[in-house]
């Protein structure tokens, strides 16, 4: 009976804590649009609340003492009360809506530091809408009816610049970057305030561990326009003092460290003859306005100085080419951004001060020591430099050593121990008043490539204090590399003479030894114990004809015979053969480019550069690698740039045959010597050192050009340049890309044939080779006794085979008589080395067939049978 108005009570108490929780929430939400947070319980509050407890607890305890059965409802009733409570303070804590011993009001402080700032300051979530902003960034940019801040692409509204520059902040806004943008904003002078500038930046904002920063942009936004002002404050101040020194009668320039010119005042353009403005839009050098090596001069000068003015004497160079005589005082710039900045002051043109007499010959000397081409300075006797002119400057590789004041340290960096001695002993005779001392030559440079020759004269009478001698330096170096390609040049002459001389008589012998061998190689099987013998006669004969080629095609005074080729055909049919060359160790890879142009070469002699220079790609890849050769065209503007290579290069549209490897590479002191002949890095024995030498005398007496380029440890590359040919017919071109044909293998033929040779041996196998096959042979040893020998016989002649250099009459002048009476003669010219006589002893239209000596005998049967075609 006492226990249902209990309930009933605890019930209506716990509705009443629902509501009252459900209150405290909703002011709490009401709160947060304005960029608040949930604020604890104030500590008056929590106070409040603990002495309710108390005085709850107390009054329970008085009633239990004094009735404890007549105060049971009641009691039960502030149990319940007391739960509701508890519960309730529970809920708060876990909630968080009530907290014990915090500080409120730290939103509140955070908005007026935010407010105080000078910046505006504005944070914006995904959607792009404000979730912050202070005051200043309301008061440049303006406020909405509600009161928050206008959007930026409204703000910016009629402003083109800002608007450019609002577009690449979203831009990186969207991109998470950081990006800042200065503009002009007029967007306040409605509020009667001058327009001004803005620098506005976005960022994300910080990632900030238990808060959801994903999307929000932090925009800073500065008003700069004070900054603008100080600016063009000082902008106005520069330009009035430069309007003062452009108007000074006298000439002002700045240089930066390395020459370049940064200011040429109006006065001084005016003396060169130059326009000012042009001279702005432009780089300008300091070379390029004094005469010689002055500005190198002027350069090292200021660096002896150790930041002390210097005072000189030049001649600058006008527009037009004519010289100016001026005087010259420079200072460099030892501190601040402009330290080694150098700055001149040229006081007037020396023509235009007046001089006496012995001034005016001094300012000549002068000049005339600073404009000499050559070097010229003055030494101590202990070998310090007093005097230096500008061309002394620029004789040697460190300028700075010259401010050392030592020839002997000067020396030093050339590396050249021995120079050093020589101008001490020099120095030492000189200083005894002894002349006609011998020139002394240094070389120095990475490669040993400046030379330089030096002069040494006593001075008699010292025009200064101290002077003991005049050192003259003369740059040696064009002179010396003239030298060194006379001396190659004449050594390559010389071997060319001697390979020439002696391939006609010493092909003869091998022509016999070959010849000889082959027809006792008819006469005996391979099982014959002879044979073996006889086949490694011929081997070796046929090595020193291939020795006697090489030198042939080194010194290029082989006959070639040159036909329209296409170049990616040829590269197509020697591709099998490469393969063989290298080996499974090496990948080929033959790319040509589309509509290559034909070329006017010996197919049989471009088939021997590719095989030289695959075979030294093979021996540079001893591990394996990968060769590549390539065909391209070259346009006459491309072939131009070939010209920094050599200048011998004539500009013309070439085909370029590129082979390429991945090997050892090579150092530049072994490129250097790649095409002499017998240079070779092999071990002994293991090449001649002629393969190279060889491309490059096919290629050069085609009309090419072969260049290599080489890295250590990554491989070289060979390019070959033939010139292009253009064919003058269809059947030219139908030609050049038909197959060839094969030589027919049945060497058997009939017909009369004109021997004509003055060797007995070569003669004698080559009648017998013929012979055998089925020809009526011929003999004569000479030119006329093969003329008389026709006018006698009453017979035809088929085919003439002749030697080219004979006594008496050579083989041309020979063929030239017969052809008067037989226009139609056929004629084959077998030679080891023709003389300038077979190429101009015959009609440039003339027919005939070539065969090389040395010869084997199926080659000179298939040679006839090919020219007869039967």
């Amino acid at each position: 009976m006492v226990r249902v108005p209990v309930i009933g009570a605890a019930r209506a108490a716990v509705m009443a804590q629902n509501q009252l929780f459900s209150r405290a929430m909703s002011g709490t939400r009401a709160r947060q649009p304005q960029g608040s947070t949930d604020e604890p319980m104030t500590p008056v509050a929590a106070a409040l609340f603990a002495i309710l407890i108390v005085g709850a607890v107390g009054c329970l305890a008085a009633v239990l003492i004094f009735s404890a059965r007549s105060a049971q409802p009641i009691i039960l009733a502030m149990l319940a009360f007391l739960a509701m409570l508890g519960t309730f303070f529970v809920v708060g804590l876990m909630a968080g809506q009530v907290r014990l011993g915090e500080k409120p009001g730290g939103l509140e402080l955070a908005k007026v530091a935010a407010d105080s700032l000078e910046n505006g300051v504005l944070i914006t979530g995904q959607d792009g809408k404000p979730l912050f902003y202070n005051r200043e960034f309301c008061e440049i940019i303006g406020v909405d009816e509600n009161g928050e801040p206008r959007p930026l692409e409204v703000a910016m509204t009629g402003e083109p610049q800002a608007a450019e520059c609002l577009f690449r902040l979203m831009r990186a806004a969207e991109l998470g970057e950081f990006r800042s943008e200065e503009f002009r904003y007029r967007g306040t002078e409605a509020r009667g305030r001058a327009a001004r500038w803005l620098r506005l930046a976005v960022r994300p904002v910080v990632t900030v561990p238990g808060i959801d920063t994903q999307g929000q942009v932090l925009w800073q936004l500065t008003d700069i326009s004070r900054d603008r002002a100080r600016e063009a404050e000082a902008v106005r101040g520069l330009e009035s003092s430069l309007a003062y020194y452009e108007s000074m009668p006298i000439g002002l320039l700045a240089a930066s460290p390395d020459g370049s010119i940064t200011h040429l005042n109006d006065a001084l353009a005016g003396w060169l003859g130059l326009n000012a403005e042009a001279v702005r839009n432009r780089t300008l050098k300091l070379d390029e306005i004094i005469v010689g090596a002055g500005g190198a001069l002027l350069r090292s000068m200021l660096q002896r100085a150790h930041g002390a003015s210097v005072r000189l004497e030049l001649d600058l160079v006008r527009e037009d080419g004519v010289g100016l005589p001026v005087e010259i005082v420079a200072t460099r710039v030892t501190q601040g951004p402009e330290a080694g900045e150098i700055t001149a002051l040229v006081l007037s043109t020396i023509t235009a001060r007046p001089r006496d007499e012995a001034g005016g010959a001094e300012a000549r000397y002068t000049r005339l020591f600073h404009s000499a081409p050559f070097g010229i300075a003055t030494l101590a006797e202990d070998g310090k430099l007093l005097t230096a002119n500008a061309a002394f400057a620029r004789m040697f590789p460190e300028p700075n050593q010259i401010a050392a004041g030592n020839i002997g340290s000067l020396i030093d960096t050339t590396g050249d121990a021995e120079a050093r001695r020589a101008i001490e002993a020099a120095l030492k005779e000189a200083r005894g008043g002894r002349a006609s001392l011998a020139p002394i030559e240094i070389t120095f440079g990475a490669n040993r490539e400046f030379t330089r020759r030096l002069y040494l004269s006593p001075i008699a009478s010292a025009v200064r204090q101290g002077e003991a001698a005049t050192l003259y330096v003369i740059d040696a170096t064009e002179q010396k590399a003239l030298e060194l390609k006379y001396a190659q040049s004449t050594k390559m002459e010389a071997v060319g003479k001697l390979a020439g001389g002696i391939a006609h008589d010493f092909n003869n012998v091998l022509t016999a030894i070959i010849g000889f061998s082959d027809l006792l190689l008819q006469t005996h099987r391979p099982t014959d114990a002879a044979y073996a013998d006889i086949m490694n006669i011929k081997k070796e004969a046929n090595r020193a004809a291939r020795l006697v080629k090489q030198l042939l095609a080194f010194s290029r005074r082989q006959t070639l015979m040159p036909e329209t080729l296409e170049l990616g055909e040829v590269l197509t049919d020697l591709s099998v053969l490469l393969t063989r060359l290298l080996g499974e160790r090496v990948d080929l890879k033959i790319v040509t480019g589309r509509d290559l142009w034909f070329v006017k070469a010996d197919r049989t002699q471009f088939d021997q550069v590719l095989m030289n220079l695959t075979v030294n790609a093979k021996d540079a890849m001893p591990n394996g690698g990968r060769l590549t050769v390539r065909a391209r065209n070259i346009s006459e503007r491309e072939s131009l740039r070939l010209r920094q290579q050599s200048e011998a290069v004539v500009a013309g549209e070439y085909v370029c045959v590129e082979v390429e490897d991945t090997g050892t590479g090579m150092t530049p002191e072994i490129m250097a010597k790649i095409f002499e002949p017998f240079f070779s890095t092999k071990d002994v024995g293991k090449g001649t050192g002629l393969g190279l030498a060889t491309v490059y005398g096919i290629v050069k007496q085609t009309g090419g050009y072969v260049f290599p380029e080489s890295t250590l440890n990554k491989g070289t590359i060979f390019r070959v340049y033939l010139p292009r040919h253009i064919p003058e017919s269809v059947d030219e071109v139908a030609s050049a890309r038909e197959p060839k044909k094969e030589r027919p293998r049945d060497l058997t033929g009939t017909g009369r044939v004109l021997l004509v040779e003055d060797e007995d041996s070569v003669r004698n196998f080559a009648a017998r080779a013929l012979k055998r096959q089925g020809y009526e042979v011929l003999e004569a040893t000479t030119g006329a006794e093969a003329l008389e020998l026709v006018a006698n016989d009453k017979g035809p002649i088929d085919i003439v085979v002749s030697d080219v250099v004979m006594p008496e009459m050579d083989g041309p002048t020979m063929l030239t008589e017969l052809r008067k009476k037989t226009p139609d003669l056929k004629v084959i010219f077998v030679s080891g080395y023709p003389d300038d006589r077979f190429k101009t002893g015959l009609d440039p239209n003339a027919q005939f067939a070539f065969l090389p000596k040395p010869f084997t005998l199926p080659q000179l049967a298939a040679k006839v049978k090919e020219e007869l075609g039967r």
